[in-house]
């Protein structure tokens, strides 16, 4: 089958205005208006049934099988689901103060259930999969539950969730109904989403559907932060209808070609869940699940799901980009299939390795005859995403774009940077505990601080963008007193080491010299090893070579940067990559160094050990 020519997305132009303010801060907004947003989330489901009845919106793989027939799910179908499993979740007593807890990875079961509570006013508060199936005491999973305090619980295995739903059972003070996709487990309040589905809706469903205004709570999203304390962050209809109206102004695009996405990101996280669902939601598109994963044992089914479906838009992180690459690169027929149609490419935030976005590039005009267009775009869970977004041609890797429509950046100084701060109507009211409210602290002029520092990319040009400058709150003091600028010497550390490292972490907070943690490219590893194809990455952080080349790249980086506050010490190959369930990988993409440090606190201790282990690189014995 001939696969029609990618086309190049055309986008809004680029344009800013700026509002000086004393003290050498200032704000910058979008001159463009933000048009009218819809009611609810939900609202987009019922124009689609109607325009687009028999369109595909759906497309996943049964679990267990990644290698069988796709299971597709139209529109109009979507909806009669939604429908019939709203009236459900009311019977089983969802409501706005006991809301839908989703334990799972994504699939159409999960999709629909969320639909189906918003639909019926209901909050849905999906969390990571790994509370539930990777700890063994589910300490953060009953935490999360206890903030919930859900009416219902959705598990897609009964068996595989038996222990995580029977401890949940016995911390949660309120009763709740578990919902299964297969395997119910024995007790009398557990129902299959099958079983379900089959009931008949009644006026009750679409009284409640009336009843959702635009600040009716659509999600609770729970995001760690650096201290590994969930915090639930209510995502109303407004943030999210709002942001998605703000992205189709200035990639108009997606309103004339339906956007085919193939996507593993996480619905617990609100890149895969608000960004990239809501984004094929929104314009009629269509979205196959993946289930694959960044990792060297599941990035294969990526590879399978991305060889049959080719995407128009592709959305990934870091670790994500270095697994496929090698791939797209030995792989003349994936990809062709791959970049077939594809319009853009987006990445997360700053946190893209120039070597990966250089490869891209690569590959794609291998494949094409050009360069794909690549963008980014910065926010968070706060604000549902973005509150920055790219829709002009950018040079490399850390350009996060202009502001959106309807929302305005305030730039605050705060010691040597600039604070980057939003408000519009993106921006959530507070975050949940309880079934309470606790609204979120504003500054003076009403911006949501959030604790990240930007820059202009031009001083003179602000329409050129912003650009990502790191977390203030990263930065620190060794102890003699000198700050260390952890943003911009993770650019330096990861730049040397290119394209062996795809991200640093530093530490030395109240030390007296500064160490260094390295996530290293396992592909780019392996090619510069030679011979290393069947290497784990362990045994690659073992190889003698690979180590006496990058503590030769951070000699050679002390000699340039000889002051305390930069001077690499020590540092250390991490065997186990950023995970994006403990809180490693932000909401914004990006490495968050204060989870890292705190999660291997004994990798830490190991390097600043006396006696250093063998696993220590010695950089600077002095």
């Amino acid at each position: 089958m001939i696969q029609p020519r990618a086309q190049r997305p055309v986008f809004a132009p680029a344009a800013v205005e700026r509002i000086d303010e004393p003290g050498g801060g200032f704000v910058l907004r979008s001159p463009r208006a933000l048009p009218p947003h819809a009611r609810s989330v939900t609202d987009w489901l019922v124009a689609w049934a109607l325009e687009a009845p028999d369109r595909i919106f759906l497309r996943d793989r049964p679990e267990g099988d990644p290698t069988g027939p796709f299971r597709v799910l139209g529109y109009r179908r979507a909806l009669e689901l939604v429908r019939s499993l709203g009236q459900a979740l009311l019977d089983l007593g969802v409501s706005r103060a006991r809301p839908l807890l989703l334990l799972t990875e994504n699939s159409i079961d999960h999709a629909l259930l969320t639909l189906a509570a918003m639909y019926v006013g209901a909050p849905a508060a999906p969390v990571s999969a790994a509370y539930s199936l990777l700890s063994s005491d589910h300490a953060k999973l009953l935490e999360v539950a206890s903030k919930v305090r859900p009416g219902v619980v959705y598990a897609d295995d009964g068996a595989k969730l038996e222990r995580a739903l029977t401890n949940l059972g016995r911390a949660l003070p309120d009763a709740f109904v578990t919902i299964v996709s297969k395997n119910r487990p024995e007790r009398a309040d557990a129902f299959l989403v099958e079983t379900l589905a089959l009931v008949s809706p009644t006026e009750a469903v679409e009284r409640a559907n009336d009843a959702v205004t635009n600040e009716s709570i659509a999600k609770i999203l729970f995001t760690s932060g650096s201290t590994g304390t969930p915090k639930g962050v209510v995502n109303t209809h407004r943030m999210l209808t709002s942001n998605q109206e703000a992205i189709r102004e200035l990639w108009p695009f997606v309103k004339e070609r339906p956007p085919e996405v193939v996507d593993w990101l996480p619905w617990s996280h609100t890149f895969g869940a608000n960004h990239n669902f809501n984004l094929v939601l929104r314009n009629g598109g269509t979205l196959t699940i993946d289930s694959g994963k960044p990792t060297p044992d599941r990035i294969g089914i990526s590879a399978k799901n991305l060889g049959e479906v080719s995407p128009t838009l592709y959305f990934n992180v870091p670790r994500g980009f270095d697994l496929l690459l090698p791939l797209l690169e030995s792989d003349s027929e994936l990809r062709a299939r791959f970049f077939a149609r594809l319009e853009l490419v987006f990445y997360a935030a700053a946190a893209l390795p120039q070597p990966l976005w250089e490869r891209m590039e690569a590959v794609s005009t291998l494949a094409r005859g050009e360069p794909v267009t690549m963008v980014s775009a910065w926010g968070s869970t706060e604000t549902s995403p973005l509150a920055t977004s790219v829709h002009f041609p950018i040079p490399r890797a850390g350009v996060i774009g202009l502001p959106i429509p309807g929302t305005e950046l305030r730039f605050v100084p705060t010691g040597t940077k600039l604070e980057i701060r939003v408000k519009g109507p993106n921006v959530t009211p507070g975050t949940w505990d309880r079934g309470v409210v606790s609204p979120v602290r504003l500054d003076e002029q009403g911006f949501l601080p959030t604790g990240d520092a930007a820059r202009l990319e031009d001083p003179d040009d602000p329409s050129r963008g912003v650009v990502f400058d790191g977390r203030i709150a990263e930065n620190f003091k060794l102890m003699s007193g000198t700050w260390v600028t952890t943003g911009e010497l993770r650019i330096r550390v990861v730049a040397i080491c290119a394209p062996l490292v795809l991200d640093a972490v530093i530490a030395g907070h109240d030390r007296e010299e500064l160490c260094v943690m390295l996530f290293p490219s396992e592909a780019a590893c392996r090619t510069v090893l030679g011979g290393g194809e069947g290497r784990s990455l362990a045994n690659l952080c073992e190889c003698e070579e690979l180590r006496e080349l990058l503590r030769e790249r951070l000699v050679e980086h002390n000699r340039t940067h000889p002051g305390s506050s930069t001077r690499i010490a020590r540092a250390m190959l991490l065997r186990e990559p950023p995970s994006i369930d403990a809180g490693e990988i932000t909401d914004k993409g990006y490495v968050n160094q204060g989870a890292v440090l705190t999660r291997r606190r004994e990798l830490v201790e190991a390097l600043y050990a006396p006696t250093p282990a063998p696993e220590v690189l010695v950089v600077d014995a002095g």
